[in-house]
């Protein structure tokens, strides 16, 4: 849950989606909201009992600014309900980006605000659309050589979906 976790799949944790609760489950980097280096390991008193007080230990774990920063990031992110938006918006930028007729464009899918288009092999690659794109004012990773990578922030509007997707027809349009 390090990338998929705290709102970005439209769930507090991307496991949800699948109705399962692992064992052992990682939050990272949205914990602080990306303020603060923080990370965490969540899991049950079955799996994590086999500590003992004084049985492990971390030089930097437990920092009191960093829990605090996390402490207050969850908190915005449940009272501004930025995961209700997370699953709203993306449903509505996933459908936008559906509604692209686009002779590059293989499949979108996404859950939330994670979306991955994925080009055909044909279309030269994804880098250089994400530069593209870039030139536009919109900032976009690729990843496995053939998808765009989109995770907008969790507070995004309709209105600065629009503006993305006007940019990005143009650019898969050529």
């Amino acid at each position: 849950e390090i990338q998929t976790g705290l709102g970005r799949t439209g769930k507090l944790l991307a496991e949800e989606h699948e109705g399962i609760e692992a064992d052992v489950t990682l939050v990272g980097k949205a914990l602080s909201g990306g303020f603060y280096p923080i990370s965490a390991v969540l899991s049950n008193m079955e799996v994590m009992g086999v500590f003992l007080p004084g049985d492990h230990g971390s030089t930097f774990g437990g920092n009191p600014l960093a829990c605090a920063v996390a402490r207050t990031a969850v908190r915005v992110l449940m009272k501004e309900k930025m995961i209700e938006n997370a699953q709203e918006m993306g449903e509505y930028f996933m459908a936008g980006l559906k509604a692209i007729k686009s002779p590059f464009v293989r499949e979108v899918r996404g859950r939330g605000l994670m979306i991955g288009v994925e080009l055909h092999k044909t279309a030269g690659g994804a880098r250089r659309f994400c530069e593209a794109l870039m030139q536009k004012g919109l900032l976009c990773k690729e990843t496995h050589q053939d998808v765009i990578r989109l995770t907008p922030p969790l507070v995004i509007t309709r209105s600065e979906i629009d503006w993305a997707l006007r940019r990005i027809a143009s650019v898969l349009k050529g």
